[in-house]
């Protein structure tokens, strides 16, 4: 597979113009993950609603184009969840990355997440497509 499979549109578009790149004052929730085998570093913060309605994700930090890439994608696709619905998000975007078969409803329920699907043939970059999901997952432990 030739390696500049993975930039696709999609992920360049996020990482181009990400939507979701910036300081959220008003945080209910931020949490950092690094990916010590590369330094990409990345702070997500989340604005939770008393009834558990994700309100907005945004994402600081530096990092490679698939982790901040991926950091934008998630972001979109959990604005306007529940919390329990980010979680699993979370559960399949991981079991895609990893290699795993989804069926078509949940390929469907990925969206633009599913253009990161290539990355699970390339091992060394699941961790940095992981880091935003593990970071939020880690985040959602406390809520």
């Amino acid at each position: 597979m030739d390696q500049n499979s993975i930039y696709g549109p999609v992920l360049l578009d996020h990482v181009s113009h990400p939507d979701h790149a910036e300081e959220l004052c008003d945080a209910t929730h931020t949490q950092q993950g690094v990916n010590p085998t590369c330094g990409d570093d990345l702070t997500i913060s989340m604005r939770i609603s008393d009834d558990g309605t994700i309100e907005d994700v945004v994402w600081t930090g530096s990092g490679c184009a698939i982790s901040k890439g991926s950091a934008d994608i998630m972001a979109d696709l959990l604005i306007g969840e529940t919390l329990d619905e980010a979680r699993h998000l979370s559960d399949l975007f991981g079991r895609m990355v990893r290699g795993e078969e989804l069926s078509e409803a949940e390929k469907d329920e990925l969206d633009e997440a599913m253009s990161l699907e290539s990355i699970s043939r390339m091992p060394a970059r699941v961790k940095c497509a992981e880091l935003a999901w593990r970071t939020m997952d880690e985040m959602l432990k406390e809520v």
